[in-house]
C-alpha cells in the first residue's frame, strides 16, 4: 500500500464552524476520516497534516519526497499569495500534487481567483465541498504507479 499525504493549510481546522454557508458543517476530523477510508478503498494509506504555520507545511513538503507517492493540498489562503509554498512544491517534483478547495474559488472574491500554486500542481479541484478531497484522492490515485 502506498502512502499519500493530505495537507490542510490555515483556518481549515475551523471547518464546520467557520462560514458554514461556504464550507459546510462537517468538521475537518470527519472529512479526514472519510478521506482515509476512501483512500484505503483505492489501496492507499493517507496521512494528514493541518497547520496555521506556513513553515510547518513547508518542512512537511520538503520531507514528502521519497516518503509519499503524492500529495493532495488545500492550501487555504496561502493558495493566493504564498510563493514560498509554490517553490516548495516545485522543489519536490516530480512528486504529484493535486490542489483542492471546498468552495469554488473562481466564484468568490476576486483575490481568490488566482492560485500561485496551480502552475506546479497536476490539477485543481474546487467547488464540491468535502467531496473535493475525495475527487483529489481519486485523481492522485490515477496518477501514481500502484
Amino acid at each position: 500500500m502506498q502512502n499519500i499525504l493530505i495537507i490542510n493549510g490555515p483556518n481549515l481546522n475551523m471547518v464546520g464552524v467557520r462560514e458554514p454557508g461556504v464550507y459546510g458543517t462537517e468538521t475537518l476530523e470527519t472529512i479526514c476520516a472519510r478521506v482515509k477510508e476512501y483512500a484505503a478503498s483505492l489501496g492507499l494509506e493517507a496521512d494528514f497534516i493541518q497547520s496555521n504555520h506556513e513553515g510547518v507545511i513547508l518542512d512537511k513538503i520538503h520531507s514528502a519526497k521519497g516518503e509519499y507517492a503524492g500529495v493532495v493540498i488545500n492550501a487555504g489562503a496561502w493558495t493566493h499569495y504564498s510563493y514560498a509554498l509554490r517553490d516548495a512544491i516545485a522543489a519536490v517534483r516530480p512528486l504529484p500534487f493535486v490542489e483542492v478547495h471546498m468552495s469554488n474559488i473562481h466564484a468568490r472574491e476576486e483575490f481568490r481567483h488566482v492560485s500561485v500554486i496551480s502552475p506546479v500542481c497536476a490539477g485543481q479541484i474546487c467547488g464540491f465541498g468535502s467531496n473535493s478531497y475525495l475527487l483529489g484522492v481519486q485523481a492522485l490515485a490515477d496518477m501514481i504507479d500502484r
